[in-house]
């Protein structure tokens, strides 16, 4: 009787299939590169020049997910978005310690390589890397039967920025009576959509039958790079946060010196269609500023004499408005008012 010989394919895994997706990031990258820089893809590790025009550079790093967004992603089939939302998620915190996002490698883990799949979320990120002007060196795809099921992936990034120790955005920068702007959000971004999935269950809400919620569920997070780094770069901004899983509280308070409490008016926040629906499904206020960034993607603090300077640096769509400002107290943020869901 002839012995069956095992192979690393019949188990699951196919190296031919990893090769090609490996040459299609390779032409993917070279495509957008701008000037010459290292040939990164298909390497053990990358090489990337440090900028020569810091005096003393400091590397911020960061890493982050989409979490549940891909779930989203799988039962809509649709992936070309959630690269960028990957970029976003990553540089989006770089830059609120003054961090000039430089490269980005990604890492995706799946059932079964699906080309198709992964060359729609790779235009995704190298799109996010444009965006927010840094490139992508590399990452890693590990095709991992048995520990994902059919269809089933996840995806991580990884941001590495430089900021020169003078431009560091430092708690110390902020001081009583600077105000707090609330830059608009794209929409729900990326967290709290394991909260999102579960009313869409309870409510036996058709995802694929509703043309509001599809096109709301996979709109891409809002990178705001370009628009902080030139408030930095023109010394309009003492501090910034970027409002994620926690919600505004959580977010603001990481940034806010010791003394000092960030008094916050939710009724000013101008909130979008996408959380008035969530929060017309029995979702109570407190949870609904802990989940969701409830229309506020970002957050800066200025003094109150740079107000009507930063507006040129933004889209109408995008333009900061004041929520709140910087008081004595303790806590470090105050939430008053409520914000107005009708």
């Amino acid at each position: 009787m002839k012995k069956e010989k095992f192979t690393y394919e019949k188990s699951g895994v196919n190296i031919n299939a990893a090769d090609n997706f490996v040459k299609f990031i390779s032409s993917i990258s070279s495509n957008n590169k701008g000037k010459k820089r290292f040939n990164n893809i298909g390497g053990f590790g990358s090489i990337t020049n440090i900028p020569k025009n810091l005096k003393n550079p400091k590397i911020v790093a960061c890493t982050d997910g989409v979490g549940t967004k891909v779930e989203i992603a799988n039962l809509l089939n649709k992936y070309d978005t959630i690269g960028i939302d990957l970029v976003a998620m990553s540089v989006n915190d770089l830059i609120v310690q003054g961090a000039r996002p430089l490269l980005f490698l990604d890492y995706i883990s799946i059932n079964k390589i699906d080309l198709n799949k992964l060359k729609s979320i790779l235009k995704g990120i190298v799109r996010g890397c444009k965006i927010s002007n840094c490139e992508l060196v590399g990452g890693e795809t590990a095709e991992m039967p048995g520990t994902y099921e059919k269809g089933k992936f996840d995806i991580a990034g990884f941001a590495v920025g430089l900021v020169d120790e003078k431009k560091i955005l430092a708690k110390k920068n902020i001081k009583k009576d600077d105000l707090v702007l609330a830059i608009p959000s794209s929409g729900v971004h990326s967290n709290g959509y394991s909260l999102v999935r579960h009313v869409l269950k309870n409510k036996k809400i058709n995802l694929k039958n509703n043309s509001f919620l599809k096109k709301e569920l996979l709109k891409p997070t809002k990178i705001y790079v370009q628009e902080v780094l030139n408030l930095i770069d023109n010394n309009l901004l003492n501090g910034c946060a970027n409002i994620t899983g926690g919600g505004l509280a959580d977010n603001i308070k990481r940034v806010i010196p010791d003394k000092l409490v960030a008094d916050i008016d939710l009724s000013k926040i101008k909130t979008k269609k996408i959380f008035k629906w969530l929060k017309q499904n029995n979702i109570d206020n407190k949870e609904m500023l802990k989940t969701f960034n409830c229309g506020v993607g970002f957050c800066l603090i200025i003094n109150p004499k740079n107000l009507n300077k930063i507006t040129k640096f933004f889209t109408k769509e995008f333009t900061p408005y004041v929520i709140g400002k910087i008081n004595t107290g303790k806590n470090k943020v105050k939430l008053n008012g409520k914000i107005d869901w009708s």
